[in-house]
């Protein structure tokens, strides 16, 4: 007895056989991870070091060469890329695909204890980390409030953060922008000087009176009691009153040679939303968590922080979760509607409703059964996974029809309806197996592509053969059980007649019919006729090649668009803000579809530079303008390219913003390397790279790091 056999006799253990897979795969899909791409691991480490108020070229000689020659030798390493600028050098480490990270970070411990002694005595130890896309924000949040900025930047930093650190998945917040509280002790060089007064020791006596001294315990009773001396300053008059030195019996206060302030640090950052000065906060994910649960749970989290805090207004100013979901919610409408066309076309040629609903069967529990597979085997649920069912769709029904044709064809002979059922799927078994395997075989080779490629067309390439062998399954089992069930014999007196819907169908098809025959019996009579129109197409075809384009990944409508100004190195923050400004009002005056706009200047966080502004444009969504955001980046870009003293850049960005970030670590869609030792050498090579790129067909801007 084979399984379709069994399938037919036990036609309740099959339905409940099918009902376990459909439970299994609904709860599999209810647990299933969101994500735009595959979790993808890039072999890359950084070893990151820092050494204050140390020149570029020096941080590159010291530190950045002597770890780039220890790194040389460790095994695996496909590629060194090092970057040095003021107090900080980092050097990235990009290995062949396959490493074993865990193996390779051992190794790079390892050679960095052998070079340490290399370093300057004085240098932090360099720390080491791993490449990882969760190292960008998927969520960032402006804060704006008419509090008093201090006492705002107060709240966000004590009272705020850490509630929305406690989401699940959350790993960390980067806080930018307002006014920080700072305690300023201003020295009076002069009195100083006087009094011979080292600077060390002033900073030694504040730091000694600001502390709290355990004391011990005592004994009362039945009780142990903790002792402390409290130290810490709790007022500015008591800062003030701290004894510095001693000169012939008479103490030195602090308040005798300076003046002691509440008031805020430099301003080194700046954020605005909408015009308004306000606090940006960036929010990243732990590594291999859900991106679309994540942003969610902090957006809940907001909701009650709105109601805790009414007088703080928090604004999504980039959600990497919504484009997740509508890139999500894209493909699986189109894997319904092509199911459903699918179905439309089966009732078409099939002109029965009957045999249409038992091959449509096979279309969701199929898919419903790869969400089982799928989940098993560590996968989440994104555009690759997602896109391998869309093309599985098709697939699906073929085993099925084969199996329901050949029973049909069987029917019609007058054999029973149990016997055609058995005898027909029995006869296409093999048939349809080796189909399959077939079809299974040509995804085998995405099984060995490497690198980030390799891991998105696994995924696309398993799912296509879950689904398929669960298709395979349903039309050995389920499709010849509801066959013997609901398909009526032929010549049955109660069958009702066909309809005229159903009449005109078959004639459609019958013509196809003929007129396919005509075309086959010219194709035999005029075989050479045949032959050179086939190879004229190929050839063709192969010309045409060289006109199609080439790319990672597709640029897509994120609605987002992302505006880089940069002025000269030392630039202060305060003309660096002006300019900023300026050009903000020319976005707004070329943008009318702009929906938020988030600036932000100074040094250090995400993106950021000394010298360097950033105007985020969310834009409405694309029902509501006739532009891409793709058009209006390049728009922009022509429109702010004479903008005098600055250097502007526009792209168009969001969630594929980490894809292509395994090298240097720029979002350049092209870049050009210039290696060597002589720095006015490379900058003057640069230089004429620069003139040569700029006039190339389709280079929006240049810029030279």
């Amino acid at each position: 007895m084979n399984i379709s056999e069994f399938s037919i006799k036990r036609p309740i253990f099959t339905i409940m056989l099918i009902l376990v897979v459909l439970v299994l795969g609904f709860i599999a899909l209810a647990r299933l991870p969101i994500d735009l791409m595959p979790d993808i691991t890039f072999p890359t480490l950084n070893v990151s070091a820092s050494y204050p108020n140390t020149a570029p070229e020096e941080m590159e000689q010291m530190i950045a060469r002597p770890i780039e020659e220890a790194m040389s030798s460790v095994p695996g390493v496909e590629e060194i890329f090092s970057t040095s600028s003021q107090g900080s050098s980092s050097v990235r480490i990009m290995f062949d695909w396959g490493t074993d990270l865990e193996a390779a970070a051992d190794d790079v411990r390892e050679r960095l204890d052998r070079i340490i002694g290399r370093l300057p005595e004085d240098i932090d130890r360099p720390t080491l980390r791993r490449f990882d896309p969760a190292q960008f924000p998927v969520l960032m949040l402006g804060a704006l409030s008419e509090l008093d900025p201090i006492q705002l930047r107060k709240i966000i930093d004590q009272q705020i953060s850490y509630r929305i650190e406690r989401v699940p998945g959350v790993a960390s917040i980067d806080v930018w922008g307002g006014l920080e509280r700072e305690i300023q002790v201003n020295l009076y060089p002069d009195k100083v000087k006087a009094l011979g007064l080292p600077l060390d020791v002033i900073i030694s006596k504040i730091s000694q009176e600001n502390i709290d001294v355990p004391a011990g315990t005592i004994e009362k009773g039945n009780y142990e009691i903790v002792v402390r001396i409290p130290g810490v300053y709790t007022s500015v008059d008591e800062i003030k009153e701290t004894i510095v030195a001693l000169r012939e019996g008479a103490a030195i206060r602090l308040r005798d040679i300076a003046s002691v302030e509440d008031t805020f640090r430099r301003v080194t950052r700046v954020a605005r939303v909408n015009d308004t000065p306000g606090i940006r906060l960036a929010v990243y994910k732990q590594s291999g968590k859900n991106t679309v649960q994540i942003v969610e749970g902090v957006l809940k989290e907001i909701a009650r922080l709105h109601e805790d805090y009414p007088q703080i207004q928090f604004i999504p100013v980039r959600d990497s979760a919504k484009f997740i979901r509508n890139a999500i919610t894209n493909v699986a409408s189109s894997a319904m509607y092509g199911g459903l066309l699918a179905i439309f076309i089966l009732l078409f040629f099939l002109a029965n409703v009957r045999s249409t609903l038992v091959i449509a069967a096979s279309i969701p529990i199929s898919i419903i059964a790869t969400f089982s597979l799928i989940y098993f085997n560590g996968m989440t649920l994104n555009v690759m996974s997602l896109g391998g069912l869309a093309l599985g769709v098709g697939m699906m029904l073929d085993n099925s029809i084969v199996v329901l044709e050949n029973i049909f064809r069987i029917k019609q002979t007058g054999v029973a309806t149990i016997k055609a059922c058995t005898g027909g799927t029995k006869e296409v078994t093999g048939a349809i197996i080796a189909s399959t395997v077939t079809t299974l075989i040509v995804f085998l080779p995405m099984l060995f592509v490497r690198g980030s490629a390799g891991i998105m067309f696994r995924q696309l390439a398993l799912v296509i053969a879950f689904s398929l062998l669960c298709a395979l399954f349903v039309a050995l089992t389920l499709v010849p059980m509801f066959s013997s069930r609901l398909l009526a014999t032929p010549h049955n007196p109660g069958e009702k007649p066909e309809s005229k819907l159903a009449l005109r169908a078959k004639a459609i098809f019958a013509k196809m019919e003929n007129g396919y025959q005509r075309l086959l019996h010219y194709s035999l009579d005029h075989r050479g006729g045949v032959i050179a129109v086939a190879a004229g197409i190929l050839v063709i075809s192969l010309l045409l090649m060289r006109f199609v384009g080439q790319e990672y990944l597709p640029q897509t409508d994120e609605g987002e668009v992302d505006v880089t100004v940069e002025m000269e190195v030392g630039t202060k923050l305060s003309v660096m803000d002006q300019k900023l400004k300026e050009v903000s009002a020319m976005v707004k005056q070329f943008v009318p579809e702009v929906a938020i706009l988030e600036e932000r200047a100074g040094s250090g966080g995400w993106r950021g530079g000394a010298n360097q502004g950033n105007i985020t444009l969310r834009l409405r969504p694309k029902s509501e303008r006739s532009r891409s955001s793709i058009e209006i980046a390049a728009d922009l870009s022509q429109k702010l390219s004479q903008v005098p003293g600055a250097l502007i850049r526009t792209r168009v960005s969001g969630g594929q913003m980490m894809f292509g970030m395994r090298g240097g670590g720029g979002q350049e869609r092209l870049q050009v390397e210039i290696r060597g030792y002589d720095m006015d050498v490379a900058q003057a090579l640069a230089e004429q790279v620069k003139r040569v790129v700029e006039t190339t067909r389709g280079v929006t801007d240049v810029r030279i790091s």
